[in-house]
């Protein structure tokens, strides 16, 4: 085919000047739309492809790579405001590696995806803060490290562009805080290191936050000045990356390209970030406002509530690490004590954990298939069982793998498929939720079980160890239990999605179950309890507790006040799984309760900056009172219900989706949503969402002098749910718990009969949530 050299106009007034290959342009070339902009570079058939030079009317420019008629390889952009970027695109979308400058000198330098910040990156603001570690769609997302023009630092974990998570504060003047942040503020406990003071080492407390998503370490820059550490970048920006692009027509370019220029700077970060800067400031308002250390020992022990300082304890540096020791013996005595053991050491609960994953891929892409159909009474049988053989080589049925060669058993598998169908639960959602490439986190056991608990990596599901006499309660009552959950949808019994076993090659069996987990909520859980009714033993060394210890029935201090309705639908559903529970002789069984505290607007008031003090007028038209000088008088409700709206709620599945919207007395019988400040909209549903009003039940000569409580009543958002629902009573062992843990008279065994432990954990639950007034 010859080349031939050319002017062509088109009906449209665009002109081209250059090769051609029949009637299309090919080769080099100059296309000038009706418009003004003007493209030069390669052609080929009919689209630009290759190397050119894109200039539009408004002066922005584009100089790199193209393919069939996009911005696709690397390139240069220039916009008509300033901006600049250079690095990787992928059809007319930054995408890959590279660099911006923003009109307002803000830098942004890492990984691109479909033309937003994600991976790996730093951003620097023309104020002279700036952030180094992970992005999500935009947002500083994952492990990172902030540096502020003042010198201040945080390094730690980040959710949607605010702090969240576990993390530590290095201020300025070389103090430190160590502790948990929630949506941007401090919430939970902390220690907080004065200038001069001793504080734990930082490298290994980065080591123990893990590494950011490329790799890269991030504890040495905590202890540089300067961090200026640039992200972990393998190839170089001038690196040219081929990819293969969707063919259009080019004479579409020129409006995609405006389009593109016209919204060159829709997404600029630093005008998110000013709330950073006041939240810093807060932060370290709130140190400076602290009793300065008298020696090089006195630290301070904190709890924070929504940034609101609630608590505060003065310690010393010796004794602050003889606790964290003494809590460290214990998780290694406990960790002996585990079904670990069978692995020889702590590194094969890998193994174990490459297990569950395989497994469950396995059995559930195998169950899937089969047509939805009732469950018969051969699918609770000996015979309902999945059992397959995974040879580390891999076999005809069975993927390669790094784990060690096992043997593994579904139960029931039919059943479980029909119950996560019951709970609302996508099959390839559970999978990744359980088998993705995130995979599982291993928790230290909250009990004296010896069991090994898992955690899904979206904090969805819990995957728990049984021992051989739980695994045989669970499959004998399963029929019951299966009933039960489809008669009552409200119901707090444990949400049960897999029972499986497996068998090592020296006969070493593991069995477990896959439950939901009651805390999966975008609420952060202050308080977590453990309530059964009893006082023998029902009590936590104040030594042992952290951040994450579950408490029980002697640790409470509150009383719970709900709305009358929702109080009733409560108790009317504990009755009815304590007498299905009853019915199939189960005692020892508990409430696990999580608490999230709402501070008063009063008290919020407090943290807010200077700024924003202006916009409390509303606090004297709600249940709050204002006196004549403006002194709130009678603090205001954090929490607010309204009409059930079912398009205002979110939807996303979840272990506790299943199961109706309460209806609430204050709001006339009307199903309810739970309005939160600064969170949203949250649907009310039995043991979730569920709002209460807490009364403190410390006496004034209990308090600690060195303790400083701020308020007694507090809004409390409740999660709850009855666990442990795996001890029989016929068990000689359990019974015998039960009289010292129950303090029945051990001379009359009807003492411990289920009849009798459900009235009794009833009775008392019926104390810790009184009747309304």
């Amino acid at each position: 085919m010859e080349y031939t050299v050319s002017e062509k106009a088109f009906s449209n007034r665009d002109v081209y000047i250059g090769n051609f290959k029949g009637i299309l342009p090919h080769g080099n070339g100059n296309y000038t739309w009706s418009d003004g902009t003007v493209y030069e570079g390669d052609w080929e058939e009919g689209k630009m492809t290759g190397k050119g030079k894109l200039i539009w009317t408004s002066g922005a420019q584009y100089v790199g790579d193209f393919s069939g008629g996009y911005l696709h390889g690397y390139g240069i952009f220039t916009g008509c405001d300033g901006s600049f970027y250079q690095g990787s695109w992928r059809m007319n979308i930054q995408h890959g590696m590279g660099k911006k400058q923003y009109c307002n000198s803000d830098i942004y330098e890492g990984t691109w995806k479909e033309g937003v910040h994600e991976g790996s990156g730093r951003y620097s603001w023309n104020s002279g803060n700036a952030y180094i570690g992970s992005w999500k769609g935009g947002k500083m997302c994952g492990r990172g490290i902030m540096k502020w023009a003042n010198g201040d630092l945080f390094n730690g974990f980040w959710l949607n562009g605010l702090r969240d998570g576990s993390g530590v504060y290095r201020f300025a003047d070389g103090g430190y805080y160590f502790g948990t942040w929630s949506r941007g503020l401090k919430d939970g406990k902390g220690t907080f290191y004065p200038v001069g003071t001793k504080h734990p080492s930082l490298k290994k407390w980065c080591s123990s936050l893990d590494y950011c998503n490329d790799g890269t370490s991030l504890s040495g820059l905590l202890n540089s000045e300067e961090s200026r550490a640039q992200p972990s970048v393998k190839r170089s920006f001038s690196e040219k990356l081929s990819f293969s692009g969707l063919l259009r027509n080019s004479s579409r370019i020129s409006h995609k390209a405006m389009s593109l220029d016209k919204n060159w700077t829709h997404c600029d970060p630093s005008r998110e970030f000013i709330r950073y800067d006041s939240l810093c400031a807060l932060s370290h308002a709130s140190e400076e406002g602290q009793p300065e250390a008298q020696d090089n020992n006195s630290v301070y022990e904190r709890e924070y509530m929504q940034g609101v300082l609630i608590k505060e304890r003065a310690s010393n540096y010796t004794e602050i690490s003889r606790k964290s020791k003494q809590r460290n013996k214990i998780a290694v005595m406990q960790e002996k004590r585990s079904c670990i053991d069978i692995f020889g050491a702590h590194s094969r609960s890998y193994y174990l954990m490459l297990n569950l994953q395989l497994g469950i891929r396995y059995t559930v892409g195998k169950i899937t298939p089969v047509p939805v159909r009732e469950v018969r009474s051969s699918d609770f049988g000996d015979r309902a069982r999945i059992r397959m053989y995974f040879p580390r080589k891999g076999s005809q049925f069975t993927p390669p793998h790094y784990s060690v060669d096992f043997y593994w058993k579904d139960y029931c598998p039919m059943v479980f498929r029909n119950l996560r169908e019951m709970f609302k639960l996508d099959a390839a959602e559970y999978m990744m939720s359980i088998c993705g490439d995130d995979g599982l986190r291993e928790l230290s056991s909250p009990g004296k079980s010896g069991s090994i608990f898992y955690l899904s990596h979206d904090d969805r599901f819990v995957i728990k160890t049984l021992r051989k006499t739980e695994l045989k309660v669970l499959l004998k009552m399963l029929p019951s239990y299966y009933c039960h959950v489809g008669e009552h949808e409200n119901t707090l019994i444990t949400k049960i999605f897999g029972l499986h076993r497996i068998t090592l090659k020296g006969g070493k069996k593991v069995r477990f179950m896959v439950m939901g987990n009651m805390f999966c909520t975008e609420l952060r859980i202050h308080r977590r309890y453990d309530l059964k009714g009893s006082s023998i033993g029902r009590s936590t060394n104040k030594d042992k507790i952290d951040e994450n210890t579950t408490l029980k029935d002697l640790d409470l201090k509150f009383e719970f006040h709900m709305d009358k309705l929702l109080r009733e639908s409560l108790f009317k559903q504990i009755s009815l799984d304590c007498m299905f529970l009853q019915s199939q002789q189960i005692i020892d069984y508990s409430l696990l309760l999580g608490l999230h505290f709402i501070v008063p607007e009063n008290l919020k008031a407090i943290s807010q900056p200077p700024g924003t003090m202006h916009n409390h007028e509303n606090l004297a038209t709600g249940d709050g009172v204002t006196s004549s000088q403006g002194e709130l008088l009678i603090p205001p409700k954090g929490l607010l219900l309204v009409t059930h709206e079912p398009g205002s709620v979110s939807t996303a599945p979840g272990p506790h989706i299943r199961g109706s919207t309460l209806k609430a007395y204050s709001l006339g019988d009307k199903e309810v949503d739970l309005l939160l400040p600064g969170t949203g909209r949250l649907r009310v549903q039995l043991g979730v969402n569920m709002p209460a009003q807490a009364n403190l039940k410390l006496l004034q000569d209990e308090v600690d002098s060195t303790e400083v409580e701020l308020f007694e009543f507090y809004d409390v958002v409740l999660y709850m749910g009855i666990i442990d629902i795996l001890q029989e009573y016929n068990v000689k062992k359990k019974v015998e718990h039960a009289y010292k843990s129950l303090q029945f008279d051990p001379q009359s065994i009807s003492a411990v009969e289920p009849k009798l432990y459900a009235k009794r954990f009833i009775n008392f639950l019926e104390k810790v949530f009184p009747d309304p007034p």
